[in-house]
């Protein structure tokens, strides 16, 4: 569990699945009154891009030291990856569910039992 700034214990498992919600409920809005809507109909290049810009903007965050920063950015970068997955018709229960089958696993061995692409 982790503590919000209000100081009430969270799940993160609770936080994605209501975002996971309100991102589905965006699939049919007006992309004029939507950010998430207006990602959606601009289709998958335009979620990926912005999760790129996401991710470099969390690396230099990161390079700049400040927490608080990189926590903003990372939280960016979350989002935008539960805007891919429930474009793709996933959501962030399937993610949990492989970081859960990974749990305990060590990281050399389960890279090692990936297949080759």
């Amino acid at each position: 569990m982790t503590s919000s700034p209000a100081g009430a214990l969270l799940r993160a498992d609770d936080v994605l699945a209501r975002l996971a919600a309100v991102l589905e409920s965006r699939r049919g809005a007006d992309p004029a009154s939507s950010y998430v809507a207006k990602l959606y109909g601009k289709g998958l290049d335009a979620i990926l891009k912005k999760i790129g810009e996401e991710a470099t903007e969390t690396v230099l965050a990161a390079k700049d030291g400040d927490a608080q920063h990189l926590v903003y950015e990372i939280a960016d970068l979350w989002f935008h990856t539960l805007v891919l997955l429930a474009h793709q018709n996933l959501g962030p229960e399937a993610v949990l569910a492989e970081l859960d089958r990974r749990f305990g696993l060590s990281g050399l061995a389960e890279k090692a039992a990936r297949t080759p692409d």
